[in-house]
């Protein structure tokens, strides 16, 4: 595969009678890492990964990314999101690892969601490739949102061309009631390719000289993925439940359980390796203020209180999609950094929170569809309206990366980022 003016990736893959890489980092390791921030520079990084099992694969890829490693790029996005100023602005892009990576298409056209995620020698690998051809801040593993949800008997799958769809029904408080315990959870029993995931990121992030995010789902997105079983245009039986919480609890029950199950999961990553943890509420869009005021955002805020009380030099992203319509409700999260979607003028945002509270975001995902001087404009504008380069601003989308983006559009935009000095 080439990408005009920045790399070339070659990617061979082999049969499945390739020999098969374990990956085994300890965990003290790996938990090392998390808190000591290590200056070690690498531009150029070699990978090999294979697959576990009856159907391993193998790739190797290659790649010297075009701009050059400075010491401070290793933790710029952790400084950023701890609310410093650093000498630029730091990017990432939520689903920087997808399917608009030719690379990343060879896994997933091949490989069930499931299987790529859960076997670790395939999650590092799609991890990593965004990386080695952009060279983002931030390296993020990847997983979903979803995963946890069998540490508490919450059966679900993804599925292609359909998404994710969750078999265990949870309409009640009865249903809620046979939940398992979320403080007595072993996600090294539970989910054993967790550590083994994040522990070798670690690793691959300090070689390439950035910084390893960890992700979780919010309660109430986790709660409406279970309540409707799949995706949902109106949110229809979670709101039922949410309007009967008066007379039986279930929602407020559920929530809990969730947020406690969320704020260990979130523990877990960061003993395993993670640097940052960024929640998802992908569902804030389904919420008016008062629902979220109500519901999501105490459960939020207590599974961010449970990260925060273990680790509180580690910080916490909160990004609510569709949430911009009551940002100022947002102000007292508990968390470092504000993500804020693509639907609110940069400026705007940053003037509802305040020059105080770090901000995360926005530029509009389609924007990588148009020319390249358009991309770096649209950069240039978003940093500024932020404050300027390094003004407590870490740089993303208002959303994911989408299927079909070009992936030079990527790189210009990271490049441009990274570039960036500020007004003349």
């Amino acid at each position: 595969m080439m990408l005009v003016g920045r790399l070339t990736i070659a990617v061979a893959l082999l049969t499945s009678s390739a020999a098969v890489v374990a990956f085994a980092p300890s965990s003290s390791s790996s938990s090392s890492l998390t808190h000591h921030v290590s200056m070690s520079s690498s531009s150029t990084v070699h990978r090999s990964t294979l697959t576990d099992g009856e159907t391993s694969t193998a790739a190797s890829a290659t790649t010297t990314t075009s701009s050059s490693s400075n010491n401070g790029d290793r933790d710029i996005l952790i400084r950023s999101a701890r609310g410093e100023i650093t000498e630029r602005t730091p990017v990432w892009l939520m689903r920087q690892a997808g399917r608009y990576m030719s690379a990343f298409r060879q896994y997933s056209d091949k490989y069930p969601f499931r299987q790529r995620s859960e076997t670790p020698s395939i999650a590092i690998e799609l991890s990593l490739q965004c990386h080695r051809a952009y060279g983002m801040d931030g390296i993020i593993m990847f997983s979903d949102i979803l995963t946890p949800l069998p540490t508490l008997g919450i059966e679900f799958d993804v599925i292609k061309g359909i998404g994710p769809v969750i078999s265990t029904e949870i309409r009640s408080m009865e249903d809620v009631m046979t939940l398992k315990d979320a403080s007595q959870v072993n996600f090294d029993e539970t989910l054993p390719f967790i550590r083994e995931t994040l522990g070798t990121l670690a690793k691959e992030a300090e070689m390439a000289n950035t910084s390893l995010i960890g992700f979780v789902g919010a309660p109430f997105t986790l709660a409406a993925y279970t309540i409707e079983g799949k995706s949902s245009k109106d949110c229809l039986a979670t709101k039922k439940m949410m309007m009967a919480d008066g007379n039986d609890g279930a929602m407020t029950r559920f929530l809990d359980q969730l947020a406690s199950m969320i704020g260990n999961y979130a523990c877990h990553q960061i003993d395993c390796g993670a640097q940052v943890i960024q929640v998802f509420e992908s569902w804030a869009h389904q919420l008016s203020p008062a629902q979220f005021e109500q519901f999501a955002k105490p459960a939020a805020q207590k599974a961010i209180r449970i990260i925060k009380e273990k680790y509180p030099t580690v910080p916490v992203i909160y990004f609510a999609n569709g949430g911009s319509s009551y940002l100022e409700l947002q102000k007292d999260m508990g968390c470092d950094m504000i993500a804020v979607d693509w639907s609110i003028d940069m400026a705007q945002a940053r003037k509802i929170l305040g020059p105080d509270i770090p901000i995360s975001g926005n530029i509009d995902p389609t924007i990588l569809f148009g020319t390249k001087e358009q991309i770096e404009q649209a950069v240039r504008d978003c940093i500024d309206k932020a404050g300027g380069p390094g003004n407590k601003h870490l740089l993303n989308l208002g959303h994911g990366v989408m299927q079909g983006t070009p992936e030079e559009a990527v790189g210009w935009l990271v490049d441009e980022c990274k570039r960036y000095k500020g007004k003349n």
